[in-house]
């Protein structure tokens, strides 16, 4: 896979921030599931911190700039689950 296209990497990245939303929300104990506008919100909160990663970041190429900013998103969506919870 050419993840040196922007393109590629930048879906990737907003494909990884809806799973790590949703996850995060589906963990807490809620009978009636995540609400799908609070895990898209929060999915573009995830994808803005982790296109700032990927833009400003350390000057890396390809696949260790992209595992970079998906851990990014991991480690945010981490911090907000137990501030939340």
């Amino acid at each position: 896979m050419n993840f040196n296209s922007k393109k590629t990497s930048l879906l990737i990245l907003g494909i990884t921030s809806l799973a790590c939303s949703r996850t995060m929300f589906s963990l807490f104990n809620d009978p009636e599931g995540p609400n799908l506008l609070i895990v898209v919100v929060m999915a573009m909160i995830l994808y803005a911190v982790s296109f700032g990663v990927y833009v400003f970041g350390p000057s890396q190429k390809g696949l260790q700039k992209l595992l970079l900013a998906i851990f990014s998103q991991i480690v945010v969506a981490s911090a907000f689950y137990f501030g939340l919870s």
